[in-house]
């Protein structure tokens, strides 16, 4: 059975279809995560048999692994200095293309990444799209320092905002704290709903001790969302998305 038919087939489409986008000479950003690292395996595929030429700056250690063991030329953002695109996946999609971002625990370096080009183009299954964001916990990358303290604030913003009584975890690796690539915490938000994200990533945003959240609001340029049979819905921001018609294997 060869590498492709064991993938996930709405994930291949979104993919394949994302690496479509990609011109020679390009400047790109690569995302992390399950779809994420099926769009880099494609890339690398694609670049190999056409001889592209492409500078690729990774979103985590294990993408730029991943990255440069397929053949992939991999540098740092500061050395690119600007990307034409950054392709990545996300955790939840809304209809205007809001994300909530961070179950691969890289959504910080994502979140720069994203900052530093011209075009975010999110890939994802028909699973990843919701009405309203919440349902996937939230991540919020803490310092290690006064980490208890932090999350007391956090607890406190939640409360401001009716989310109180909510649980704030942290994000364990088998029986350990997870520490990320920057050498951080990550406490997960199980909100269940976020009727306004705008006011709670305000709300983050104030907190010492909290280096980024994983609410992506206006980043997201275009959402591909790939189908069980093979074909893909492309959002843009404002489209309305139907759930029901995503996971739809055709007509």
């Amino acid at each position: 059975m060869s590498q492709a038919s064991q993938i996930d087939p709405a994930k291949l489409a979104a993919a394949r279809a994302a690496v479509a986008l990609v011109q020679d000479g390009m400047r790109l950003g690569l995302g992390t995560g399950s779809t994420a690292s099926v769009m880099v395996r494609e890339l690398a595929a694609r670049v190999a048999a056409e001889g592209l030429t492409l500078r690729c700056a990774a979103t985590s250690k294990a993408t730029a692994g991943l990255a440069e063991s397929l053949g992939l030329t991999v540098e740092s953002l500061d050395a690119i200095g600007w990307l034409d695109m950054t392709i990545d996946g996300a955790d939840e999609v809304d209809p205007q293309l809001h994300l909530i971002k961070g179950g691969g625990a890289a959504h910080l370096r994502e979140k720069i990444v994203a900052a530093a080009s011209d075009r975010m183009v999110v890939i994802a299954d028909p699973g990843k799209v919701v009405e309203t964001l919440g349902a996937f916990p939230l991540p919020v990358e803490v310092l290690q320092f006064g980490f208890e303290t932090t999350r007391k604030l956090i607890r406190r913003a939640l409360d401001g905002l009716d989310l109180g009584e909510r649980d704030v975890l942290q994000r364990l690796a088998g029986s350990d704290a997870l520490v990320t690539d920057e050498g951080n915490f990550i406490l997960d938000l199980h909100l269940g709903e976020i009727p306004d994200p705008a006011a709670l990533s305000r709300a983050l945003q104030g907190i010492p001790g909290i280096v980024e959240h994983g609410l992506f609001l206006g980043m997201c340029d275009l959402a591909i969302i790939g189908r069980e049979d093979g074909s893909v819905v492309e959002l843009a921001r404002d489209a309305d998305i139907d759930a029901d018609m995503l996971a739809h294997e055709g007509d």
